[in-house]
C-alpha cells in the first residue's frame, strides 16, 4: 500500500498549503485595514464667527 501513503502525504500538504495561505490573505487583509487614515470626528476646517457688522471675526489659537 506504498500508493495510498503517498496520496495521504500529498493532500496533507495541500491542506498544509491552503492554511498557510489563509493565513497570509488574512495578515495582509490586517495590514491594509491598519494603514487606512483615521479621521477625527469634529469640523476640520476652523470656524468662521461675525461680529454684529456682519464682519468676520479674527480666529483664535483655539480656532485651528
Amino acid at each position: 500500500m506504498a500508493g495510498g501513503t503517498s496520496f495521504i502525504k500529498r493532500q496533507k500538504e495541500r491542506a498544509r498549503q491552503e492554511r498557510q495561505a489563509g493565513k497570509a490573505r488574512k495578515r495582509a487583509d490586517k495590514k491594509s485595514q491598519k494603514e487606512e487614515p483615521v479621521i477625527p470626528a469634529g469640523p476640520r476646517d476652523p470656524v468662521i464667527t461675525y461680529d454684529e457688522e456682519g464682519q468676520p471675526k479674527g480666529l483664535g489659537f483655539h480656532d485651528f
